[in-house]
């Protein structure tokens, strides 16, 4: 194998798909991996504020994920605005924490990645909401 060009990694395309059974919605849920771009800016919004006033935010990280890297056959998103992430973030946590799962590996995230990026933070009570 030789070396690669600007082009060659440019042009490449690089996109990941695998396919999750989710029995309880009645299907395959097809999820897509995402770009370095869409993870650093799904990563910065796991915080708000900077610096002393910086606080985790995890409201809907599920399904803020799953919006991501959810999408149809074609790989079109299936949810592409606020509502369908609130919308998803009220369905069944078992089945929506099999999608993160696969979601988290899809794009790469491990376990330890989020224990980086969470572990200058600690959850208030006042964080966690039913209606978010």
């Amino acid at each position: 194998m030789g070396y690669l060009s600007r082009d060659a990694i440019i042009n490449a395309d690089d996109t990941d798909f695998n396919d999750v059974d989710v029995p309880e919605w009645g299907g395959t849920l097809r999820i897509r991996s995402i770009s370095a771009a869409q993870r650093d800016a799904f990563e910065s919004s796991m915080q708000e504020g900077k610096g002393k006033d910086a606080a985790l935010n995890l409201r809907n990280l599920r399904a803020r994920l799953i919006a991501l890297c959810a999408v149809d056959e074609n790989g079109n998103r299936l949810f592409a605005n606020p509502d369908d992430v609130r919308r998803l973030g009220a369905k069944n946590a078992r089945p929506m924490d099999r999608v993160f799962t696969a979601c988290r590996e899809m794009i790469g995230m491990s376990e330890e990645d989020v224990k980086v990026i969470t572990e200058d933070f600690s959850e208030s009570p006042d964080e966690v909401s039913s209606t978010d």
